[in-house]
C-alpha cells in the first residue's frame, strides 16, 4: 500500500492531471526540460573526445571532399553531434515557453557544471592508481599490453584549448540562439515554429562549429592549425549540424504538441506569449499568470 501511494504522488508531480495548477505543470516543465539540456550537454562534453567517422558508421565510402589548401575530408566528427542537436532543439523550447530568461538560467547551471565536472576529472586523473588494479587491466581484448591508467587518463582528459573552446562557444551559441529566435518569432508571431527554431538553430550552430576548432587548434594548436585548415574543418562539421537541425524538425513539433496536451493550448499560447517579453541578462523574476 505504502509503494502504491508513493507511486502515485510521483504521478501527481509529473502527469498532466487535472488536480494541478497551471503553475505546478509549468515548473514540472521546466525541471524536465533542464534534466534533458543538461544531461544531453554534459554527456557531450565527455564523449566529445572520441572521432567516429559517420561514413564507415553507416556503411558508406568516405566522402572525400576537396576543400580550401588542397585539404580533402571526410565527415570525422566527434561522438559530441550525436547530443548538440538535442541541446540545440530543448533551448528553443525553453525559449519559446521561458523565453531568454529561461535559457540564461539553464545555460549558467550548464557552465557551471562543467567546469565542476571538469575540475573533479582533473583531480580524479591525477590519483595514484592502485597495483591490483593495473595488473587485472593489463592486456586488452586482443591480448596487447594495456597501461588501463594512461588509457583512462587519455579519455578523460582534454587538453586546455577544447575545454576553453567548447564552453566559449556554447556560450556564445546560447546567446546567439535566442536573439536570433525571439528576432523571427517577432516576425512570425505564434506561428512557424519550424522556422524560428531550425532558423536560430543552423545560426547559433554555425558560430558553435568554428569557434570550438579556432580557440583549440588555431589559438592553443600544438603544432597550430592553418586557417585552411580551421575554415574546412568548421564547414564539413557545419554542413552536418545543418542537416541534422532540419531532420529534427518532426521531434520539435512533436514535443510542441505534447507540451501544449500538457498545459492546454489556451495556457501555453500566454505562457510563450509573455515569454517571448523576457530579457536574456535580466534577473528579475517573472510570474507568468495563466487562466
Amino acid at each position: 500500500m505504502l509503494k502504491l501511494i508513493s507511486y502515485n504522488s510521483l504521478l501527481t508531480q509529473f502527469l498532466p492531471l487535472e488536480t494541478n495548477t497551471i503553475a505546478q505543470k509549468k515548473t514540472n516543465l521546466f525541471v524536465i526540460l533542464c534534466g534533458v539540456f543538461l544531461t544531453n550537454a554534459i554527456l557531450a562534453e565527455i564523449v566529445g573526445v572520441k572521432i567516429f567517422s559517420l561514413e564507415a558508421s553507416l556503411g558508406l565510402p568516405p566522402a572525400q571532399i576537396p576543400m580550401l589548401g588542397n585539404w580533402i575530408l571526410d565527415y570525422n566528427l566527434s561522438a559530441g553531434v550525436m547530443m548538440w542537436p538535442v541541446v540545440f532543439i530543448t533551448t528553443d523550447i525553453v525559449n519559446e515557453y521561458f523565453g531568454k530568461e529561461g535559457v540564461r538560467k539553464i545555460s549558467t547551471l550548464t557552465v557551471i557544471f562543467i567546469i565542476y565536472i571538469f575540475m573533479m576529472i582533473w583531480a580524479i586523473t591525477s590519483l595514484a592508481p592502485a597495483q591490483f588494479w593495473l595488473d587485472i587491466n593489463n592486456k586488452d581484448s586482443f591480448g596487447n599490453p594495456l597501461n588501463i591508467n594512461e588509457s583512462f587518463n587519455r579519455i578523460f582528459s582534454q587538453s586546455m584549448g577544447i575545454i576553453i573552446g567548447s564552453l566559449l562557444a556554447f556560450i556564445l551559441g546560447q546567446m546567439l540562439d535566442v536573439s536570433t529566435f525571439q528576432w523571427l518569432r517577432k516576425l512570425t508571431g505564434s506561428k512557424k515554429i519550424w522556422l524560428r527554431a531550425t532558423g536560430s538553430t543552423i545560426v547559433s550552430q554555425f558560430i558553435d562549429s568554428f569557434v570550438v576548432i579556432t580557440i583549440a587548434f588555431y589559438v592553443f594548436g600544438n603544432p597550430r592549425w592553418s586557417v585552411e585548415q580551421v575554415v574546412s574543418a568548421g564547414l564539413v562539421g557545419y554542413s552536418y549540424k545543418f542537416l541534422v537541425a532540419i531532420m529534427m524538425t518532426p521531434i520539435l513539433y512533436a514535443s510542441h504538441f505534447i507540451i501544449q496536451q500538457y498545459l492546454g493550448k489556451e495556457n501555453s499560447v500566454k505562457i510563450a506569449e509573455q515569454a517571448s517579453k523576457s530579457n536574456f541578462f535580466s534577473f528579475k523574476k517573472n510570474h507568468i499568470k495563466a487562466g
